[in-house]
């Protein structure tokens, strides 16, 4: 499985360079209360690895020193990780923006109970998994019971101000296809979501941001396992829309991993395609400190293709609206 899916850097996808860093996405730890099955992560409640302090300093140190203003943070469940209050209230001391990755159900996790009202007190972006408005389908991806879950969990942070007007608290919600299609049109899906869920539970969000299945990590290895791989990679590039390329993430974004390697993005990072320092091996975060990546070429793959297929796939949803 892990070689099969290294084969796909033999790509033909087409060579692009990076612009100017905005975003600066933090993987802290692969740690995770649930454990869905389109995860590309291959997170759940067993795993262990998770950044240490030096890591988490030199993140801090970083938002300093560059003029990066988002900081995106993920997992795993980022919140399980026991310095992630502190990361959240140092980057938003230095003026950064927080986007925090969140599955919804943590909020209900033992010692979370105040989460919410953290988030709200720090202004923190949320953009929250919820691959469909209905419990069936919820359910089968990412365990029973967690529809009703993240329902109470929506309502509650309603009830704080997220989703609502003018209070500048952010909720954004994230869907997945069911198997291995393109999504359908993210502004036809979010009239959608909004209307079942303010109808059925009187929930009220910003904006839905659709995402397409990498076929990797857990997901990759549900394809293998029924025969999909081949057909799934040969979809993404039926599909594959070259305007794309002007606005895929990681053009703009770096990710780090919980040991502080630098990637192209996280979906590079969970197959462990590092960026490179120069031919001196592994990027770091610390070399960063240092050099200017502006320009530099980003590694690609046959799995970038679900970034460019159809109307486009990056972590802040569709890219042809």
């Amino acid at each position: 499985m892990h070689n099969t899916l290294h084969l796909l850097e033999s790509s033909e996808f087409p060579q692009i360079h990076r612009r100017q860093l905005e975003i600066l996405q933090v993987n802290i730890g692969l740690r995770c209360n649930l454990a869905c099955l389109h995860c590309h992560t291959n997170s759940n409640p067993y795993r262990k690895e998770a950044m240490d302090d030096e890591t988490i300093h030199l993140v801090l140190t970083y938002l300093q020193k560059s003029q990066i203003k988002i900081l995106d943070i993920t997992g795993g469940a980022p919140e399980l990780h026991p310095e992630f209050r502190n990361l959240v209230q140092r980057a938003r001391s230095y003026g950064v923006h927080v986007i925090d990755r969140c599955n919804l159900t943590v909020l209900e996790e033992p010692g979370q109970e105040t989460l919410g009202e953290y988030f709200a007190n720090y202004e923190v972006e949320i953009i929250a998994s919820l691959p469909c408005y209905t419990k069936d389908n919820v359910d089968s991806q990412r365990g029973n019971g967690v529809f009703d879950a993240s329902i109470r969990v929506l309502q509650k942070l309603n009830s704080l101000g997220y989703g609502q007007d003018n209070t500048g608290l952010t909720l954004n919600l994230v869907y997945n296809p069911q198997g291995p299609t393109l999504p359908p049109a993210q502004d036809k899906l979010e009239q959608e979501y909004k209307k079942q869920l303010s109808e059925h539970f009187g929930i009220v969000f910003n904006r839905l941001l659709v995402l397409c299945n990498m076929p990797i990590k857990r997901f990759g290895s549900t394809l293998i396992s029924k025969g999909q791989f081949n057909n799934y990679i040969k979809l993404l590039k039926d599909s594959y829309r070259r305007e794309n390329l002007e606005y895929v993430m990681c053009r703009t974004l770096i990710s780090v991993d919980w040991q502080g390697y630098v990637y192209d993005c996280d979906f590079n990072q969970m197959l462990n395609l590092n960026m490179h320092n120069n031919n001196k091996g592994k990027l770091h975060l610390k070399d960063l400190l240092t050099q200017d990546i502006e320009g530099t070429p980003i590694r690609v793959c046959d799995h970038c293709y679900g970034c460019a297929a159809g109307q486009g796939s990056s972590c802040g949803g569709a890219l042809s609206l």
